[in-house]
């Protein structure tokens, strides 16, 4: 009779040969579909690895199934046990590959470093967060099912599920963060509220959306720096999203100038600056003088751009052009601060006003007949008047009743 092992040899060879004869003809298969089709080196660069290491653990499998029959040998349980777990995370990874494989393939035919990208950006972030989710769950049911492997968690289990209801309470209540930030991100795509490669305003920063997990969103500023918040800060908090319909952006550039610029001669510079620069796309261009108060005049200048960096640029390009033509050809018209010095003259005791200062009821003719003309019946006793022989009697009483 033959060794047990000589036989689980000699059948793990021919299981390997097997094995190996599979995957070259499936690999020759792929790459002959390669020469004439990119998705196939695509399929070979995600799924090859796992594809052959599966099928090697298979292979090993059917050999000490095939040399051990039966479950005779105590340590036959323990190995079907451990190679049910490897080919389970095997699989595992083997469907991974293909979502990522299948995800990529929709993301590649929708390029974003084109000007009008809204489609692409909207398609990329929704098919990210889709593999996101996919991977989570082959993880999940991966896991489950290789601790159901177990005997023991198999007896757990109808507990488990008989106190289902308590569990997911408690669960719910303790991943109440974690849950809400994974809805928000997936409002937040499906939505189209928020995209990768969007520009955005939020906490006073300036920046494009790099990523968009389930549960933080990474802000790629201007200067390098990452900020990262919970994706439920954009749903309870305003933003500013600048490309929420297109790219296109209209930007402004203000300058203070003197009274004497000339709005019509900075008109026809600016058209000129514009058509040397192609920065500008030619949608519009504005020049307006919004304010006149103060000693000087605001000058504001409209221009369009394709996309926010390039709106950026092209402010700074046009207002250097127009600081510059400023200086050189209307020099009279950069700000001045004007101060009018008068003589003191001073005021002798001659042309001082003995009186005090005429008023609405008080001070002249004029004024003292309309207060009699409001008061009606009661008279209005003049200060200058005589007091001689008025100082009792109805005298008195009429002046303290006017």
């Amino acid at each position: 009779m033959l060794d047990p092992w000589l036989v689980f040899a000699l059948i793990l060879l021919a299981c390997l040969v097997g094995a190996v004869v599979v995957v070259a003809i499936v690999a020759a298969s792929v790459r002959a579909a390669a020469r004439r089709r990119e998705w196939a080196q695509l399929l070979i660069r995600h799924a090859r690895r796992p594809f052959r290491v599966l099928l090697i653990l298979i292979a090993m499998w059917i050999a000490f199934v095939l040399a051990f029959p039966g479950e005779r040998d105590e340590w036959m349980p323990a190995i079907n046990h451990t190679f049910r777990i490897a080919v389970i995370a095997s699989g595992a990874w083997l469907m991974i590959g293909v979502v990522r494989y299948a995800t990529d393939l929709a993301i590649g035919r929708y390029r974003i470093d084109i000007p009008d990208n809204r489609v692409a950006r909207r398609i990329r972030t929704q098919t990210l967060i889709v593999r996101r989710l996919t991977i989570a769950l082959i993880v999940i049911v991966a896991v489950g099912a290789a601790l159901l492997s177990f005997p023991a968690v198999q007896a757990l289990g109808a507990s488990v599920l008989a106190s289902a209801g308590i569990a997911s309470i408690v669960a719910g209540l303790a991943a109440q963060s974690v849950l809400a930030n994974m809805f928000a991100g997936v409002q937040l795509v499906f939505s189209e509220a928020l995209r990768v490669d969007d520009v955005i305003v939020v906490e006073g920063e300036w920046g494009r959306v790099g990523e968009i997990t389930l549960s933080y969103v990474v802000l790629d500023l201007w200067d390098d720096r990452r900020l990262v918040l919970p994706c439920t800060y954009f749903t309870t908090n305003p933003f500013q999203n600048w490309t929420r319909q297109g790219s296109e952006l209209l930007g402004s550039i203000e300058l203070d100038l003197d009274w004497r610029v000339s709005p019509t001669r900075m008109r026809e510079h600016l058209q000129r600056v514009l058509t040397e620069t192609e920065l500008w796309d030619g949608r519009a261009s504005v020049l307006q003088v919004t304010e006149a108060t103060g000693g000087l005049v605001r000058v504001r200048i409209l221009v369009t751009a394709q996309d926010a960096p390039t709106l950026f640029d092209l402010r700074c390009f046009v207002r250097e052009a127009m600081v510059d033509w400023v200086q050189r050809q209307m020099p009279a018209a950069l700000p001045v601060q004007r101060i009018v010095m008068t003589p003191d003259t001073g005021a002798t005791e001659e042309e001082a006003p003995r009186g005090g200062a005429d008023g609405l009821f008080t001070g002249n003719v004029a004024a003292q007949e309309r207060a009699n003309t409001f008061t009606q019946a009661m008279p209005v006793v003049s200060p200058d008047s005589s007091e001689d022989g008025e100082g009792a009697g109805d005298g008195g009483a009429q002046r303290s009743t006017g």
